[in-house]
């Protein structure tokens, strides 16, 4: 098949959905299919500036949520004009992953299928775009209930957000949960000396690595404040941060406020390819998801790509974690904004490296039996072809 995946946002990014369709792609190609992407990031820089940015910017002044409707609107009939030029290629199916990038699809006439990675709406309240309970708020919602409705098969990423898509638009989804390029990220820990020289660690550094998008719903903050009770028995302990977000001035400033500058880094956005050398580098790697406005991490990237690494994982206990770590066989799971059961997690592995080893090594086999990018798209063809039966 020539298959076509499409979204309104950035193609490459440092984050999740930037991550599943690359793997996506991968998984597609070594099935013998021809698959391109088309983005936001394929349109003209004054374009994206001129139709989308400035006046969102404008917009959010006069009401907070307007903008983001009007940027997104922006980018979906930017996003259709690149689908029509592209035409030509005779695409046998898209594979949307946002609501906005369905719209922007099924007005092509070529045949659509649905990714959903979250919750749009609540999502958006998350991140402060949006008023929760507004106009706005409520407008974002019945457009995911128009694209799910109206797209020939949805596609979930966990179970979670399956039953969401069920009850806001009565539409039987798909659940496949994310998964990994397992030949792309597995363990290197012969490389670990080599990588800590080149980025600035020593081999007797202890690294705690959060690869998260500095967001509220990814639970940031907590480490930093767990890290203090670590630096008492291990003052060789480093924490890095991988990511950028809304929350990135709040973590600064707890990092300023706790006196932790020195012990802990924040990176900003890492291209994918670098953020496999922390992994690499890191003795423990942590995922300290939390519950906000109604969002719940789907089956997060970053923990599985830590398991795949073959590194110790830390993860709260919340949204797909609780399906993909057996505590105590492949990870640990503490309870979300709980910092004395993070302090007590990231000490334990410090103190008891053995244990930790076990965990990432239950963790790899995991990834190869359950979360192959190659049993994935295997999933995809089969949904593809289901949706060219439709009418």
């Amino acid at each position: 098949m020539k298959i076509l995946i499409t979204t309104v946002f950035d193609y490459p990014h440092a984050g999740g959905l930037s991550t599943h369709v690359t793997t996506l792609k991968a998984g597609l190609e070594a099935r013998g299919h021809e698959v391109d992407v088309l983005s936001i990031s394929d349109a003209p820089g004054w374009q994206k500036k001129f139709y989308a940015r400035g006046p969102s910017f404008v917009l959010n002044k006069m009401k907070k949520g307007k903008g983001i409707i009007w940027s997104r609107k922006a980018r979906q009939n930017m996003l259709h004009k690149l689908i029509v030029e592209n035409k030509s290629k005779n695409y046998d199916i898209i594979n949307a992953q946002d609501a906005f990038a369905t719209f922007a699809s099924l007005e092509s006439g070529i045949p659509t299928v649905s990714t959903v990675h979250g919750y749009m709406a609540f999502e958006a309240v998350s991140a402060g775009s949006v008023v929760e309970g507004s106009e706005e708020a409520k407008l974002l919602q019945e457009m995911e209930k128009k694209a799910y409705s109206s797209t020939r098969k949805v596609i979930t990423v966990d179970q979670r957000i399956k039953d969401y898509v069920k009850k806001q638009a009565g539409v039987d989804g798909t659940a496949i949960r994310n998964f990994i390029d397992i030949h792309d990220f597995q363990p290197a820990t012969d490389k670990k000396a080599e990588l800590r020289k080149k980025h600035g660690f020593s081999n007797d550094d202890l690294v705690f690595f959060v690869p998260r998008r500095l967001t509220k719903k990814n639970g940031v903050i907590y480490p930093t404040l767990a890290f203090p009770k670590v630096l008492e028995k291990f003052p060789n302990a480093k924490l890095v941060y991988a990511g950028m977000g809304e929350a990135f001035e709040e973590l600064k400033a707890l990092i300023a406020e706790k006196g932790l500058e020195n012990q802990v880094q924040l990176l900003g956005a890492v291209p994918h390819a670098k953020v496999k050398e922390f992994f690499a580098l890191s003795d423990v790697v942590l995922v300290p998801s939390v519950h906000s406005a109604g969002v719940e991490e789907a089956t997060s990237i970053s923990a599985l790509e830590a398991m795949g690494s073959g590194i110790p994982l830390i993860a709260c206990a919340v949204g797909g974690l609780k399906e993909i770590v057996n505590h105590e066989h492949d990870g640990l799971l503490v309870e979300e904004k709980n910092v004395a059961e993070l302090e007590d997690a990231m000490l334990f592995l410090l103190e008891n490296p053995e244990t930790g080893a076990q965990l990432a090594k239950n963790a790899r086999q995991k990834i190869e039996d359950e979360y192959s990018h190659l049993a994935a798209a295997e999933k995809y063809e089969s949904i593809y072809l289901s949706a060219l039966e439709k009418n």
